[in-house]
């Protein structure tokens, strides 16, 4: 199976997952909003997890509650990061965000309760062993909260008003905890299950983070709106500091590639089983959205 085939069967089965877990929640306008924010997207920490499964021998059908997991906390940052109070954005994914289609206080609350759900399907019947889905739970605490998204996040937000740009150092330090936390998690969600050393997947996902990062910002220079399914040109105009500014365009590219060639080599071990996730590095700084 290809990249780009098995990519479309994860994008399935975790919408179907998720689905099927707030089927029973009702109707009010929080699980609507839920509902609505958790739709759509590429799932590529949703992929990561299940081909980081696959990979040490754990099937899809117990590794796809912890692909749902990731989604559904991805979801709700990206709530929260999309409010007036944080990046004030009103399209995501081409389109209105949560905010926008109800109120604030809806958006807030659909936030919480997806970041609720991420840690209620960490703890579901999985077929793998109970001190493997603790692992994952602390895991998954760890890489959302102070010492990781949230960090990221509140350093982000520091240096809209800091009276000097960022340097490079301080940019990675920022993205290693918006962007690259989860995408951590989510790559060592695989031998974490199968109890197996995570450190080859760990370094694998420390460049793909990075790399991620700087590919959004170059897609904020350079993507199309239409494409990519939210605004652009934003860091710029906030006079933001990101790799972009600081090395360039070109050297903004030169450096993505360089952290894809890191996150290739960090899977020779596994070979041709690998594969997918090296496409998978390939396509972060390929994509266009």
């Amino acid at each position: 199976m290809t990249f780009s085939e098995r990519l479309a069967v994860v994008q399935q089965i975790v919408q179907q997952q998720l689905d099927r877990r707030m089927s029973d929640m009702g109707d009010e306008p929080v699980m609507q909003a839920m509902r609505y924010a958790a739709t759509g997207g590429k799932r590529l920490r949703a992929f990561l997890v299940m081909e980081g499964a696959a990979l040490h021998g754990i099937p899809d059908h117990h590794s796809v509650d912890a692909a749902a997991a990731i989604e559904a906390m991805h979801a709700y940052s990206l709530v929260h990061d999309d409010l007036p109070c944080m990046d004030n954005d009103d399209v995501r994914r081409g389109q209105p965000t949560v905010h926008v289609k109800w109120n604030e206080a809806t958006a807030v609350l659909a936030g919480d309760a997806l970041q609720a759900l991420a840690f209620d399907l960490l703890t579901h019947p999985s077929g793998v062993p109970h001190n493997a889905q603790l692992a994952l739970v602390a895991g998954m605490a760890h890489a959302a909260g102070a010492m990781g998204m949230v960090l990221g996040q509140a350093l982000d937000i520091a240096a809209e008003t800091a009276l000097t740009p960022l340097t490079l150092a301080e940019i990675e330090r920022l993205q290693r905890g918006k962007t690259g936390a989860l995408i951590n998690w989510a790559a060592t969600a695989g031998p974490v299950m199968a109890l197996a050393d995570p450190t080859p997947m760990r370094r694998y996902a420390t460049a793909l983070g990075l790399a991620f990062q700087i590919a959004d910002d170059i897609l904020d220079v350079t993507g199309d709106e239409a494409r990519t399914g939210k605004r652009v040109g934003k860091d710029a105009g906030a006079g933001k500091a990101t790799f972009v500014s600081l090395l360039g365009l070109e050297g903004a590219r030169a450096r993505a590639a360089a952290l894809v060639a890191e996150a290739e080599a960090a899977l020779d071990g596994y070979g041709n089983a690998a594969a997918n996730l090296i496409a998978a590095a390939r396509f972060v700084i390929a994509r266009d959205k």
